[in-house]
């Protein structure tokens, strides 16, 4: 998992989801599962 300033671009994946867990943001993604992110 990658923290990162912009999620902008993990957004557009297909299959990904934007998640808002204890004040964080995550992108999951069941499709692609390497493709996960999280910001804050």
């Amino acid at each position: 998992m990658k923290v990162r300033n912009s999620l902008r671009a993990l957004k557009k994946m297909p299959g990904a989801q934007v998640v808002r867990r204890r004040g964080r943001t995550f992108v999951i993604n069941k499709k692609n599962p390497r493709m996960k992110a999280r910001q804050g």
